[in-house]
């Protein structure tokens, strides 16, 4: 490791994503994740003596390897065609948000083509009404994954361990979708690229609050790529709701690759970090000769969207954990909304990781 710490790549880019607000059984909520998050987390690391790297941008071959041309050409263009459209005049609304889904539901079997307007297009791809797009959406989410890139380019035999500071966040968004505050899928992007750089076999650990339902079904068919995950049991009544159960094992050459470990609300440390640890044992059970973190903090006890009670003290027990397996690790942002705590919890883990790591201890 660097003299100067964990390199921690960042873009001010990141900032520009601004939701405003969220729609949630049809009422405007305040938005939760903030460009504010960056800063906080930026700030914690500056004094924790970590060192920033500011992304370059970088070119579209692992991003379009994860994602349809259909979605990244609607995510580029849709804040635009909203604008040009009546929506701010009509309702107030300066964000584009889906209101109609064509599920098959609707559909019934006959056959669909894509809506003209974007109010109905946009339930093509987006599949909720809290994620919504605006003007600088597609410049931070496409950062993002730049930061996301700019890691596992620095990723090496002097560098076992980047850190990604992805804003907005990714697990969510599936190949051809975007919902749960994600357009683009970072860790899978990092996986992806990880993969494309030589690595035979990556492991991804999702430590969000939240199933990586995106992640999970861009690799639910390889077996090139493991993605194991703990998060709040979606039986309880939490997103993404349909998935993310521990029946999804994988399929085709990816049988056995997909490993979910849902957890009962209010689960505090002591199972947490015993899933952690499976999924560590996992990963290296399985070959994985890289690891992407997906580093959601949202399961802290102190964290308004938490349905666990993971503390502080747990988070650098995670990173000790995964640092011990001694792979090279690429540490991805995702959840975590809690300002005041935020950068504090994401400096544990990364202390925790190298600790752990017999690379870097």
């Amino acid at each position: 490791m660097s003299q100067y710490g964990i390199p921690v790549v960042w873009s001010p880019a990141t900032r520009e994503h601004d939701p405003r607000h969220e729609v949630w059984v049809g009422a405007a909520t305040p938005a939760t994740e903030v460009a504010a998050r960056v800063d906080a987390i930026l700030a914690s690391l500056t004094r924790a003596g970590h060192r920033l790297v500011e992304a370059s941008a970088q070119p579209d071959d692992a991003l379009a390897a994860v994602h349809s041309p259909e979605l990244l050409d609607f995510l580029r263009s849709a804040a635009q065609r909203w604008q040009q459209g009546p929506y701010a005049d009509l309702v107030g609304q300066d964000r584009v948000v889906p209101y109609l889904f064509p599920t098959p539901a609707m559909s019934a079997g006959l056959p669909t083509r894509p809506a003209v307007a974007v109010h109905a297009d946009a339930g093509r791809f987006g599949y909720d009404t809290m994620t919504l797009v605006g003007p600088g959406t597609w410049a931070a989410a496409r950062a993002a994954v730049d930061c996301a890139l700019g890691a596992v380019h620095l990723l090496g035999p002097g560098e076992p361990l980047v850190y990604a500071v992805c804003r907005p966040p990714g697990h969510h968004a599936t190949p051809g979708g975007y919902g749960g505050s994600c357009y683009l899928n970072n860790a899978a992007v990092a996986a992806e690229a990880l993969r494309r750089a030589g690595s035979e076999r990556v492991g991804v650990v999702d430590l969000d609050a939240h199933h990586g339902n995106g992640t999970s079904a861009i690799f639910y068919d390889r077996g090139d790529v493991l993605y194991g995950s703990v998060h709040i049991d979606p039986a309880a009544g939490w997103f993404p709701h349909v998935v993310g159960y521990a029946e999804e094992t994988g399929t085709g050459e990816g049988a056995g690759a997909n490993l979910n470990l849902p957890l009962p609300e209010g689960t505090p440390d002591g199972p947490w970090l015993e899933a952690v640890g499976r999924l560590a044992d996992w990963v290296v059970a399985g070959g994985c000769t890289a690891l992407v973190v997906s580093f959601g903090v949202d399961a802290a006890v102190q964290d308004p969207e938490s349905p666990l009670r993971v503390s502080g003290e747990g988070f650098g027990a995670a990173g000790s954990l995964l640092g011990a397996t001694g792979l090279p690790s690429v540490v991805v942002q995702e959840g975590g909304y809690h300002l005041p705590s935020l950068g504090d919890l994401v400096a544990s883990y990364l202390s925790g990781h190298v600790t752990g790591s017999p690379h870097l201890a």
